[in-house]
């Protein structure tokens, strides 16, 4: 059964921000890109728990899954509800969420 997505403020200014930058090339890519996040973060609803641990964090219910270029962390509470924390650009360093 598929489980509630909550995008926190940051994951929302994350997306809209990948979207500007990469519409300054392309807003055709920049649509593909952001459908292909969307797309994983709806298969991640129905499988909340087939993404890894993020390695840097080392947290059970912090997880991530990879989405062309970008990994998309998340959040799964005790009900296995998801909470989309952040998109995050796959060559940039990842800190405090």
């Amino acid at each position: 059964m598929a489980k509630e997505i909550i995008w926190s403020l940051r994951a929302r200014s994350d997306i809209q921000d990948i979207y500007d930058y990469i519409t300054k090339d392309s807003e055709i890519y920049a649509l593909n890109v952001i459908n292909r996040i969307i797309e994983t973060v709806e298969s991640i609803s129905s499988f909340p728990l087939m993404g890894r641990v993020v390695p840097e964090f080392n947290i059970e219910n912090l997880r991530e899954r990879i989405s062309g270029n970008y990994r998309i962390v998340y959040r799964v509470n005790k009900f296995h509800n998801i909470e989309i924390v952040t998109i995050h650009h796959s060559a940039r360093l990842l800190h405090n969420l």
